[in-house]
């Protein structure tokens, strides 16, 4: 595979053309040959990796977004273990290959996911709340009210 069109075989073809027929893919074929080499489970574990979560704490509670486009509530699980360990987890089903099909790009990741993020002490974990919206996930755990410490004047002798 040549990275520069060929300038001899009769078509019009030059890189620095804007309306040559031949588009230059510096990465074409890459990717094809970088999935066939992979193992599935390799795949499975890229889309472990692949969930992104952004976690914001505010004074009221800790408050994760996911983003799950194409995923309906029932194919996520948000779970809490071992007392302070919020896990969210599912699964991306891969799309049915027909056979006659040629795939010229696989981007989209699929299979099963899994994150768990371990929560500070103030975290009340018997209220965790999850909701899902136009493909984004949103759990929020509140927070244990502050104690302030208590001031107490002390009076001076003398």
């Amino acid at each position: 595979m040549s990275l520069v069109p060929s300038l001899f075989d009769g078509r019009r073809t030059n890189v620095f053309d804007p309306f040559s027929l031949d588009l230059w893919e510096p990465f074409d074929g890459l990717l094809s040959s970088a999935v066939a080499n992979v193992p599935p489970s390799a795949r499975e574990t890229a889309a472990l990796a692949n969930l992104r979560i952004d976690w914001k704490e505010t004074p009221e509670a800790h408050v994760f977004h996911a983003d799950l486009p194409g995923l309906k509530k029932e194919e996520v699980k948000v779970e809490v273990e071992d007392g302070r360990i919020l896990q969210i987890s599912g699964e991306r089903s891969q799309e049915q290959e027909e056979k006659n099909d040629k795939w010229h790009r696989i981007e989209r990741s699929s299979g099963k996911f899994l994150r768990r993020f371990r929560l500070p002490e103030n975290a009340k974990m018997d209220h965790v709340k999850a909701s899902m919206e136009n493909g984004v996930l949103t759990v929020t755990v509140p927070k244990e009210d502050e104690k302030k410490p208590e001031v107490k004047p002390i009076e001076i002798s003398g």
